[in-house]
């Protein structure tokens, strides 16, 4: 899908911007119905605009134009801007990095958006943040058409919470008899908690977070994280 025409006050974040020429920039806006969108926005380092621009403010943009570049028209605010600082805020740039990376532009998502919106809002917010990486990056998963599969194994068993499973992740989880070295080695409980969401259980929370770093990183095609090169650095230096 390529956005045209125009478009009106649509739903947006900024997800990055970069100087272009003297005074604009090159802006990559998520949007709730026209999915990831590249705009110039004219004159926007040294006006106004330039606030309404920063990451993590929503928005509602207007833009016109025809192919994989438009010309941003008007941003107007829809909501006060998220505050966050130090791992949370890199975090934030985690989730914005991903979305640059693994959702191609001008394709809708407007679950994404959504999952987008409520990770983010999370984020800057006081809930235990590793959680809410693990959900985002499972649901940004699903959407994209790479859901792992999590409830039942490659045989069609259901997942049992207390047996050991070999991920792989162009089949899914075996019963875990064999090849005990295998990295992608997880519980079933782990698993299930994937799925449901509730992270109860502190090896489940690790688990799960190698197994879809692992998931992630196949659909990036070995292509490294700035920010996770980051995440991992601030998260060594805490322990």
């Amino acid at each position: 899908m390529t956005a045209v025409g125009r478009v009106a006050l649509e739903p947006a974040w900024v997800l990055h911007r970069r100087p272009y020429r003297d005074t604009s920039e090159l802006v990559d806006l998520f949007t709730s119905r026209h999915g990831r969108v590249a705009a110039v926005a004219r004159g926007s380092r040294s006006g106004r605009r330039r606030t309404s621009l920063e990451p993590f403010q929503p928005v509602h943009a207007s833009w016109s134009g025809r192919g994989d570049l438009v010309t941003l028209t008007g941003v107007e605010s829809r909501g006060p801007g998220l505050q966050a600082a130090g791992r949370r805020l890199m975090s934030m740039f985690y989730v914005n990095e991903l979305l640059l990376r693994l959702v191609a532009r001008q394709d809708p998502h407007p679950e994404i958006f959504t999952v987008y919106e409520n990770t983010i809002r999370g984020l800057a917010g006081d809930r235990q943040e590793a959680p809410i990486l693990r959900l985002f990056e499972r649901d940004l998963l699903e959407a994209l058409g790479y859901g792992l599969m999590l409830d039942s194994d490659v045989d069609g068993l259901a997942v049992e919470t207390g047996a050991r499973y070999l991920y792989r992740l162009e089949e899914g989880p075996r019963v875990a008899s064999r090849d005990l070295s295998s990295p992608l080695q997880v519980s079933g409980a782990t698993l299930l908690a994937i799925q449901s969401g509730h992270f109860d259980n502190p090896d489940c929370l690790r688990e799960a977070r190698i197994l879809l770093t692992a998931a992630l990183d196949h659909q990036l095609g070995g292509r490294p994280l700035k920010t996770r090169q980051v995440l991992n650095a601030l998260r060594s230096r805490a322990t």
